[in-house]
């Protein structure tokens, strides 16, 4: 193990990227908390995404990392929105910089911090690691949080591993307010995710709506809400074409902010999505959930500490790559209605409070 560091006064954390990546990071951000309880401990992330971080009690500032215009200014020629990204790093005068996305952009932010102790992995992809000061050797076969905490650990910061996020007063008050979510007892069906490769087909979300709904009055459930981006409505459409015909279906497919996603899982009686941000917001509110994994590897990237919430019917001696996408969803099509249904339905009758504790 690496000698611990000296106790920093300004630490910056680097994962800036999908919106799952930010969920997953929360353990380490209160692990650095937890060890140092007087640093300024700030949080580099995608601007779009700064309402996941900005509640959490363990975090001092969130810096907005303005990915689209730097990269826009980039393909242009034009260095300002970079150059005023590298001098808003520089002006936080970090002690310590510690990147935990591992990747050349984000090798290369820690770099822009002049942070004179800049910790990432030694075997961050696209040659990333040139930006640290120190390099860390992690088992790859770890689970993604496992590996953060790993990492920590080399500079003497112990884990905790707490996957709370949190939702803002605003956001949990929208959903508080809603006239078809307030009180109700309701699902979170996520039918999309990062690739079609991950995706169970969309027409069995569709039949499991029916079937949970067609079951309600002994499930005990009330409601089902579809969630998604905006740019995933068409591909949501068998599911929230429900809601024609059957007001208990609320469609919010781009119709939440983060916040308003987080104050809705953190509300929700089960959650059931494929490889997706709502698995790790499921997971870091400790929500009832059943996730749908074909390709993606359990161990390495499910949700942390509930293997058991996963169905997946990929054997061990399988490999998948997601961005295949005809073998990855020959994986998910694997996964039979009939089995989700009755996962589903043992989840919802372990507890009947209609609210979270």
């Amino acid at each position: 193990m690496a000698d611990a560091l000296p106790i920093p006064e300004r630490v910056l954390l680097i994962r800036p990227s999908a919106l799952g990546d930010v969920i997953r990071t929360a353990p380490a951000l209160t692990s650095l908390r937890a060890a140092w309880p007087r640093a300024r401990i700030d949080w580099l992330v995608n601007d779009t995404l700064v309402a996941a971080a900005k509640h959490h009690p363990a975090v001092s500032n969130v810096v907005p990392f303005p990915r689209r215009s730097v990269a826009r200014g980039l393909r242009r020629l034009d260095t300002r929105p970079a150059r005023a990204l590298a001098a808003t790093l520089r002006a936080g005068r970090y002690d310590l910089a510690i990147d935990l996305q591992g990747l050349l952009r984000s090798g290369v932010l820690s770099l822009a911090t002049g942070a004179r102790t800049r910790v990432g992995y030694a075997d961050a992809r696209e040659m990333g690691c040139l930006g640290y000061t120190r390099h860390v050797h992690v088992a790859p076969g770890l689970h993604h949080i496992d590996r953060d905490l790993a990492l920590l650990r080399t500079i003497g910061v112990s884990p905790v591993p707490d996957l709370r996020v949190y939702a803002g007063p605003s956001d949990a008050a929208e959903i508080d307010a809603h006239p078809r979510l307030a009180g109700a007892r309701f699902a979170v069906l996520s039918p999309a995710a990062r690739g079609l490769g991950r995706c169970w087909p969309v027409e069995r979300f569709a039949a499991l709506a029916r079937s949970l709904l067609s079951h309600a009055p002994d499930l005990g459930l009330d409601t089902v809400a579809v969630v998604g981006l905006p740019d995933e409505r068409d591909y949501c459409a068998p599911v929230t074409a429900l809601a024609a015909t059957d007001g208990r279906v609320v469609d919010l497919v781009g119709a939440t902010s983060i916040g308003g996603l987080i104050a809705l899982v953190e509300r929700a009686a089960l959650v059931v999505c494929n490889d997706s941000a709502a698995m790790h917001l499921a997971v870091a509110l400790g929500r009832p959930l059943v996730a749908l994994f074909g390709p993606t590897e359990v161990e390495r990237a499910g949700p942390y500490g509930r293997p058991g919430d996963v169905i997946t019917r990929r054997r061990a001696d399988e490999r998948v790559r997601h961005r295949d996408i005809a073998p990855s969803r020959a994986l998910m099509e694997r996964i039979g209605l009939g089995e989700v249904v009755e996962a589903c339905a043992l989840r919802l009758s372990r507890s009947s409070a209609r609210t979270p504790a």
